[in-house]
Parts: structure tokens; C-alpha cells; sequence
């Protein structure tokens, strides 16, 4: 009896155990989930429940890509040996006006945070709410600029007001949704402005105080998480001041208690609309982390990691192209960039190998040539070496512990154990990609619809006295800004000069100007990144008589950075003359013009401001006005097609529908022959187009030794900026997709083709 009773308990204690490890499985996923830690730091690394870590990150900003497309770029992250994805958070795109906010789409910022937490990734989340990140007006939005008595990131009352109450509302919903990392969420650290430094340099006392304000105001919010400010290096003493550079490997923090942290290694570089086409070699960018790790680095985040798109009017600049792949491992469209993606994800492999090393040892350096060391890391358990070739011309074999190694040019070999050298920067074990556009689909049956070219004083216009700046007037609403006057030429004036007709000249602070004479267009005229104030002069066609002159002024993305570039204009300031007449010259700057508006008035409220701010905002084009981007509005319009089709002429719009084609390879429009404008797929905004404006300037061969910032690589001279701009997958239908073209100055439709994009290349894993 006793013995089968032992059994019988113990058969019941082994059921029990049986079902509580079921339960347990089952609450298993919750339960890690709602796992709570501690982020701390010490002068070595950032430390998650008292635990150094070596973390190699990534930008994704989330609107420069779709809901749909987020999981994937994620899970390659993942793949490529990442363990945090850094993004901005865009005040402009979260709160278009005072106190409405937008978080649904591609500016779900909860939803991407969460993806990334279920890959089992931390988050580096950058509040700002200063962003740069050639991103329209640098994050800032619009309405902002007017509030009274504003001055952007200085000790100013109503900025400070306003960005506190932006972050808080930020830090806010993070917290309602448990994503602290001590709350059992992702998020690992934060940053409050944005590469601040120079500014303070510039500014002196009042940046010093508003910086000062601005860690304390963050700190203040109790996030549980470390707060950073990047390349700010007189950053305050309660945050992390960090490195945003090509190379960081000699950056040291402001104070040794804090660790050395890179919150941008630039994988490449913007695009322009204009300029030749930036990147950087993968044996570079592998260099430069492993010699900030070697150099008691332990925090890397690459920007970008995957660039993205500038959809709809967000790049900034201005003249900052729609593409924004910054030559990153993962392209524009998601896919791996060989061999940066595989090159990298090697090298993420190896570090880790040496993190127990390299976590609790100090660097030991000793020197094998001119231009040659070893640097070992050894502990009472683990030992790494990393041998180091700085010549950047010759090739050299070294001795080490009794081992020969080969080492190229401005290169590092990595040996996890101090013996086998497993990993070199100079030698990826990867393939180039194989980069295609296919054209799929066949081609588009057009329609076109012209513009109408302002001539005129009609019903829906403002007449006033001088010319105004563009922003004050269109609030960013459109890139359109008409200006419109009448010249009176008397029958008996002869102004035909030597056989000359008239000179007009007009000076505007840009960015791009198409000046139109009895709704004919003389002549267009451009600025650039570098400057992007223009002149146009030029002879014009006038008649005896009265004589409209249409100037249309085009913003192409407001400014990211510079010393209160909340002052910066765009649009026809003047002076606008004309000479030649018998009558002398003609200062027409102060006449009267006529623009297209219509009076917007919103409330801006804060706890000590409350102020009324009307505002005058432009219509821009007819077409704008109509909507011809959507369904509706382009079914209500009236459409010119076959042989009425108008090409190669000024302010058309075109439509066209399409199938999506079959597979889930990446699509683009081949847009080489148009001229410059928008582009709507579904009532999406594609973005701006400009791919016939020429690439100029000197490019640069792409040679990874010794690569500095003044000698990055520069490729596609002569060439379009962006001929191919990306259609997201998740914004077609399977059938009957409305593709809308606005094109400014002329193009040909008929050379439009939707295209796939594929990589090929082998990744050879170490």
C-alpha cells in the first residue's frame, strides 16, 4: 500500500507539474513581454539590467516607408546582426496644425515600435522635436514660424512652450503604451534635439541656456531611459553627448563617466536634385566601426540603414531629391545593398565574438610597422585582437604572436581568439548587386488636362500692393505661388531697341521660377542646394498694348538647417525690372500684383499664448484646386487624349490607369522623360519628379582607402539625379490604378514606364 501510494503522489505531483508547465507555456509570450529592466550606462557601454552591451543600430525613419513595407525592413535589420533601430519622431507630420494630431499610416509611430519589439529589437528613439534629416523644414511644421514672437531653438519663450509640449505629448503616449524599455519595452534610449553644438557655438549665452533647459526638461520627464544630444559637445552633464561624423574612432564625451556613443555613422549621403549621386564603399564603412570599437566604442548606429523615400512634399533642403537611399545595406526599396548589407552583418558577427573581451578588458596597443598595430583585449577569460593597416596606398604582412597576416590598405583584421583572423574591412565576402530596372506592364494610355496660365484679375485672386514672400502667403500648402501684373505699352512707344525686345529681369530668393508673358512661357530659371536664391533675365516678347505677366514660383522643399532658418524667404522678393523702353526703366516691385488665395483663419493656444493666426493660403494651380490627383476630381474634369494629346507643352496634367502587376518585386516609374513636377498613384503622393535636371559638378572615383568627407564618392555625372521613383506595393490595387502626372514646363508622357526593381548577389556568411 505505501509504495503504490508514493506512486500515486507522485504521479499527481508529476501531473501538476505537467499543467502548470502548460499554463506556463501558454502565458509564456505575455509573460516576456511584460519583462521589466533597468538602462543604465558606465564609461564603458550602456547597460540593460546591469549587463554591457556592445549594440550595433540602424535608422528606419518611418515615413520613408509604408506600414506595409516596415516588417520586412525590420527583419533584415535583424538579419543583418542589428540590435536597435533608430528613428526621428516628425513633429511636422504628427501635428500638420496647432493641436491636431495625425498618427495613423505611414506616421504610426506606435505601430512601428511595436513591430520592432516583437523582432526582438531595442529602439533609439530621437524626440528632437529638431530633426534636419533633409526633411521638409527640418521636422519643424509650418505654422510654428508664425506664431508670435518665435525664434526657433534659442531661449525663447514660445518655442520652448511649444517643444515641450510636443515632447511631452511624445513621451506621453510612449508611456501609455508600456514601450520603455524599464516599463518592459523597447526603448532603450532617447535624444532631445538634434546635433546642437554648432548652433550654441553660434549663439553663445541664449543657446547655452536653451540647451541646458532642454536636457533638464527631458530628463525632468522621467523616461527610465538615457537621453542623449548628438554632436553637441558641450552637451549638459545629466546626457550623453554622442558623434555624428564618416569617422569617430578619436571623439571622446564631454565627461569619462559617460560612454562613447555613435548616433550617426553616415553609410553615404543625400541626393540633390542637380548633383551627382553620393556613396561610400562598404570596405570604409566597416573600417571606420571597427576602429571606433577598437577605440572603446561600444554604440554604432548607422544612418542611414535603409533610407527610404521622400514621399509626397517632405524632402527639405531645398532641392533635396525624392530618393533618399543614401547608398545605405538596405536600398530604397527594402532590398540588400551588396555588399555594405552583407559586409556589415560579417562584421556585426565577429564583434560579437569579442564582446566578452572587449566588454571588460582595456586595450592594450603596441606598434608592427609605420603605420601598423595590434590592439589586443584580454581578460582573464576571452582575448581579441584587431590588427590595423593605416596606410591607405600599400598592402603590408605583419608579425604577430608568432602568426604572419596579410594586411590590405586602411584595413583591419579581426582575430576573435588573438590567433585566426576571421575578418578584414577590406575584403568583403559578398557580391556587388546586380541592380535592374525591368519594365513591366507595357505602356500607359494617356490623357491630358492643361492648366490654366494665370493672366489675369479673376474672382479668385487678391490684388495688393509690392510682392510677397511665398511661405507667408502659401503656408507650404503647394509648391504654386502665382504673381501677376499688367504692363500697359503705348501704341506709339517704340520699344524695340536695336532689334531688341524688352529686358525682364526678376531676382527671387527661389527656388524655382517659370515666367509666362500673355500666358506664353518666355522662360524658366533655377537655383540650387548650395544657393537657391535665383535671377531671371532674359528678352521678352511684348506687344503694344496691355501686357499680362504670369510669374509662377515654385518652392522645391522648405529649408533643414542653418541659423534660424525659420527667417529664410522663398519666392519673387524682387526687385522685378524692365528695360529698354523709351520710357526708361520700369521698377515694377512695387506695383500692384494679383495672387490666387483664399483666408484660413486657426487657433494656437498654449499656457501663455493665445493668439488668432490668420492666414493667407495660396490655391496654387487650378488643377490643385480641383483635386485632379483623386478619382473624383480627376472624373470631374475634362480630359484631351489620342491625337489631342498635348505633349512637350508647360503646366499639363496627365492620367492614366493601370494594372498592378504580378510578384512582389519592388516597382518605379521610369520617369527620363519629363521635365519636373509631382506624381499621385491612387492619391498617394509619389513625390516631386525633376529627372531631366542634369547632373553637374565633379565626380569622384570610389576608392575605400582613405575615404574623407570632401572626397566621398560621386557617381552619375551627366546624368539624371532620379529617373526612377518608387510605387509602393501597398498602394495599388490589382486593377484599375489611377496614376496621375503634374509636369511644369514639358515633357513626354508616352516615355513613362512603371518598372520592377531586383538586386542580384551572392552573401557568402562568415
Amino acid at each position: 500500500m505505501t509504495g503504490n501510494m508514493e506512486t500515486q503522489v507522485s504521479n499527481r505531483n508529476a501531473l501538476t507539474a505537467c499543467r502548470f508547465m502548460f499554463v506556463f507555456l501558454l502565458l509564456a509570450p505575455s509573460l516576456l513581454c511584460s519583462v521589466t529592466a533597468s538602462v543604465s550606462y558606465d564609461y564603458k557601454a550602456i547597460k540593460i539590467n546591469g549587463k554591457r552591451r556592445i549594440l550595433f543600430s540602424g535608422s528606419i525613419h518611418y515615413p520613408r516607408s509604408t506600414p506595409g513595407m516596415w516588417p520586412g525592413l525590420i527583419q533584415k535589420a535583424k538579419e543583418g546582426g542589428l540590435d536597435v533601430i533608430q528613428t526621428y519622431v516628425f513633429w511636422n507630420g504628427h501635428e500638420p496644425s496647432p493641436g491636431k494630431y495625425y498618427f495613423e499610416d505611414r506616421y504610426d509611430l506606435v505601430k512601428f515600435i511595436k513591430l520592432v519589439q516583437q523582432a526582438g529589437l531595442y529602439v533609439h528613439l530621437r524626440i528632437g522635436p529638431y530633426v534636419c534629416a533633409e526633411w521638409n523644414f527640418g521636422g519643424f511644421p509650418v505654422w510654428l514660424k508664425y506664431v508670435p514672437g518665435m525664434s526657433f531653438r534659442t531661449d525663447n519663450g514660445p518655442f520652448k512652450a511649444a517643444m515641450q509640449k510636443f515632447t511631452e505629448k511624445i513621451v506621453g503616449m510612449m508611456k501609455a503604451e508600456k514601450l520603455y524599455e524599464p516599463q518592459g519595452g523597447p526603448i532603450i534610449v532617447s535624444q532631445i534635439e538634434n546635433e546642437y553644438g554648432p548652433v550654441e557655438w553660434e549663439i553663445g549665452a541664449p543657446g547655452k541656456a536653451y540647451a541646458k533647459w532642454a536636457a533638464e526638461m527631458a530628463v525632468g520627464l522621467n523616461t527610465g531611459v538615457p537621453w542623449v544630444m548628438c554632436k553637441h559637445e558641450h552637451a549638459p552633464p545629466i546626457v550623453i553627448d554622442t558623434c555624428n561624423a564618416y569617422y569617430c574612432e578619436n571623439f571622446k564625451p564631454n565627461d569619462p563617466n559617460k560612454p562613447k556613443m555613435w548616433t550617426e555613422n553616415w553609410t553615404g549621403w543625400y541626393t540633390e536634385f542637380g548633383g551627382a549621386v553620393p556613396s561610400r564603399p562598404a570596405e570604409d564603412v566597416a573600417f571606420s566601426v571597427a576602429r571606433f570599437i577598437l577605440n572603446n566604442g561600444f554604440f554604432v548606429n548607422y544612418y542611414m540603414y535603409h533610407g527610404g523615400t521622400n514621399f509626397g512634399r517632405t524632402s527639405g533642403g531645398p532641392f533635396i531629391a525624392t530618393s533618399y537611399d543614401f547608398d545605405a545595406p538596405l536600398d530604397e526599396y527594402g532590398l540588400p545593398n551588396e555588399p555594405k548589407w552583407g559586409h556589415l552583418r560579417d562584421l556585426h558577427k565577429v564583434i560579437k565574438q569579442c564582446e566578452p573581451a572587449l566588454l571588460y578588458a582595456e586595450p592594450t596597443v603596441s606598434s608592427l610597422g609605420h603605420n601598423q598595430q595590434a590592439i589586443v583585449f584580454k581578460s582573464a577569460s576571452a582575448c581579441a585582437a584587431f590588427l590595423a593597416n593605416y596606410d591607405t596606398k600599400y598592402p603590408v604582412k605583419v608579425n604577430f604572436e608568432n602568426g604572419h597576416y596579410d594586411l590590405p590598405p586602411w584595413s583591419i583584421s579581426i582575430l576573435p581568439d588573438c590567433k585566426t583572423a576571421v575578418y578584414n574591412t577590406a575584403k568583403p565576402g559578398v557580391q556587388s548587386s546586380q541592380k535592374k530596372m525591368t519594365p513591366v506592364g507595357g505602356g500607359f494610355s494617356w490623357q491630358s488636362y492643361t492648366d490654366e496660365t494665370a493672366t489675369g484679375y479673376t474672382a479668385d485672386t487678391t490684388t495688393m500692393d509690392g510682392l510677397w514672400e511665398q511661405i507667408n502667403v502659401t503656408r507650404d500648402a503647394t509648391d504654386y505661388l502665382w504673381y501677376m501684373t499688367n504692363v500697359n505699352i503705348d501704341h506709339n512707344e517704340a520699344f524695340l531697341k536695336n532689334g531688341k525686345n524688352p529686358l525682364l529681369t526678376v531676382l527671387s530668393a527661389g527656388h524655382a521660377l517659370h515666367v509666362f508673358i500673355n500666358g506664353h512661357l518666355e522662360g524658366t530659371v533655377y537655383g540650387g542646394l548650395a544657393n537657391p536664391k535665383l535671377t531671371f533675365r532674359q528678352n521678352v516678347n511684348l506687344i503694344a498694348g496691355s501686357n499680362k505677366i504670369s510669374l509662377l514660383s515654385v518652392a522645391v522643399g522648405l529649408p533643414n538647417v542653418g541659423l534660424h532658418f525659420e527667417t529664410w524667404n522663398a519666392g519673387v522678393l524682387g526687385p522685378v525690372t524692365l528695360q529698354g523702353l523709351n520710357a526708361g526703366t520700369l521698377d515694377m516691385s512695387k506695383w500692384k500684383w494679383s495672387y490666387k488665395l483664399e483666408i484660413v483663419i486657426y487657433m494656437y493656444r498654449e499656457s501663455f499664448i493665445s493668439v488668432s493666426l490668420s492666414c493667407l493660403r495660396q490655391i496654387g494651380l487650378k488643377g490643385e484646386g480641383l483635386k485632379l490627383h483623386t478619382a473624383g476630381g480627376s472624373a470631374s474634369a475634362k480630359w484631351a487624349e489620342g491625337s489631342a494629346l498635348a505633349q512637350k507643352q508647360p503646366l499639363q496634367w496627365y492620367k492614366t490607369t493601370f494594372n498592378a502587376p504580378a510578384g512582389n518585386d519592388p516597382l518605379a516609374l521610369d520617369m527620363g522623360s519629363m521635365g519636373k513636377g509631382l506624381m499621385w498613384v491612387n492619391g498617394q503622393c509619389i513625390g516631386r519628379h525633376w529627372p531631366t535636371y542634369i547632373a553637374r559638378g565633379n565626380c569622384a572615383p570610389c576608392n575605400y582607402a582613405g575615404y574623407f568627407e570632401d572626397k566621398k564618392c560621386r557617381t552619375k555625372c551627366g546624368e539624371p539625379s532620379q529617373r526612377w521613383y518608387h510605387v509602393p506595393r501597398s498602394w495599388l490595387n490589382p486593377s484599375g490604378n489611377l496614376l496621375v502626372v503634374f509636369e511644369e514646363f514639358g515633357g513626354n508622357p508616352n516615355g513613362i514606364a512603371l518598372v520592377s526593381r531586383t538586386t542580384g548577389g551572392i552573401s557568402k556568411s562568415i
